[in-house]
């Protein structure tokens, strides 16, 4: 990648490469910076390898399995209306597939039965529960099933019992785990009661209530909360699970907010899947939405994007970027907005999504909110100037 060495030449600076499978096409996006004109770029393919190359920089990737570039199909698009910053390419790429491939790696998906689990704090890696087997492993209701029900019926809620896991039960809800308390996790977690709702007492159908917090003893993260007495109900963003294999410590070389990315990004595509909902509504814990967010594409295969700023060469991706070939990720694109945006066009939008119920709830941290937002924002900041706004949504990639 980037060399300080000799600063006459970035190795992968003002390129923007997007792959669509099931298109079978691609857009190359190429900086005026690096390259004056479409005569200067070029594109060549070997096996799973895709090599970029013009005046003022060079990339050279590794393409996912059974992807690869159809050599001399890459032709330049007009970009007037961009105002002559980018050079923009369409380019042919052979896919040859197994069903299985596009498949999510989300925790949800792996959990399984008569198998052992070991819970880490993803903050700071500690254990928190040990050896754990399920004998069921239980999808609970979609989204705010609960809460709707007062909409409907016009008696006293019917279905006012709690669902709630027995002692070798995993429940699994859209973004958290419900699972039962045991002595060890004394060692591990505290409790603190938090109150939340307060802006909306005014509200008779929206009261303050009490939430018991529960947190990492090592480190002080929330993790979730202790619905009701021997349950927790821990977020997927806020634990590592993995299967209990001797004294094999879990993979914690990913950052919190790479974790992250991946861990929604998973989760985003298991329920456009399985609920055919493309649209959702990211809220806290007192039911107030906080990020809308639009899933467009599941089949996309981006670059690692490298720009090139006063202060030399700034990478915002994974670390792979500092191998000499970095590896193409598949990842989501999304069209999202927050809910704190002021604009009057996106006002109007939150609002149609709030009366019409458009977006599938769901529930996260405000902490962790607040994480997502910042990553949904630096995805959008890193691509080219032209693919950041889609109407009045913003653009951004969630990688898988």
């Amino acid at each position: 990648m980037a060399c300080l060495e000799m600063p006459a030449r970035t190795h992968g600076a003002g390129f923007f490469l997007e792959l669509r499978k099931r298109l079978q096409s691609g857009l190359l996006i190429v900086q005026k910076a690096v390259a004056g004109g479409p005569a200067e770029v070029d594109v060549t393919g070997e096996g799973s390898s895709l090599h970029i190359r013009a005046p003022g920089a060079e990339l050279s990737l590794t393409l996912p399995a059974g992807v690869s570039f159809v050599q001399e199909c890459c032709t330049p698009t007009p970009t007037e209306e961009l105002g002559g910053e980018e050079l923009h390419f369409r380019l042919r790429i052979s896919v040859n597939q197994s069903k299985d491939e596009d498949a999510s790696d989300g925790v949800m998906e792996r959990l399984r039965v008569k198998e052992s689990y070991c819970f880490h704090c993803q903050a700071c890696m500690t254990r928190l529960l040990e050896d754990r087997v399920f004998k069921r492993v239980l999808p609970l209701p979609n989204g705010n099933w609960n809460a709707i029900v007062d909409d409907w019926c016009c008696h006293p809620d019917p279905f006012a019992k709690k669902l709630l896991p027995r002692v070798e039960d995993c429940l699994l809800g859209d973004t958290f785990l419900l699972l039962s308390r045991d002595r060890s996790c004394e060692d591990t977690l505290t409790e603190e009661v938090s109150l939340i709702g307060r802006e909306d007492s005014q509200d008779p159908k929206k009261p303050c209530r009490r939430l018991k917090l529960v947190s990492c003893k090592s480190c002080s993260s929330v993790l979730g909360e202790a619905v009701a007495a021997g349950t927790l109900k821990l977020y997927i963003t806020q634990v590592v699970v993995e299967t209990t294999v001797g004294d094999r410590e879990p993979d914690a070389s990913h950052n919190r907010s790479f974790f992250l990315e991946r861990t929604v990004a998973a989760r985003l595509l298991e329920l456009s899947n399985t609920l055919c909902s493309f649209r959702f509504s990211v809220q806290t814990p007192d039911d107030k939405a906080f990020l809308l967010l639009w899933l467009l594409n599941s089949d996309a295969i981006i670059a690692p994007v490298l720009q090139t700023s006063g202060e030399g060469e700034r990478s915002i991706s994974s670390p792979a970027l500092h191998t000499p070939s970095p590896r193409a990720a598949r990842a989501l694109k999304l069209l999202y907005i927050a809910c704190s945006d002021g604009g009057a066009q996106q006002r109007d939008i939150i609002t149609s999504w709030e009366v019409n119920a458009v977006g599938h709830p769901l529930m996260l941290p405000p902490n962790v909110c607040e994480e997502l937002l910042r990553v949904m924002e630096d995805s959008n900041s890193s691509l080219p100037a032209s693919m950041r706004h889609m109407r009045t949504y913003k653009v951004a990639y969630l990688r898988l």
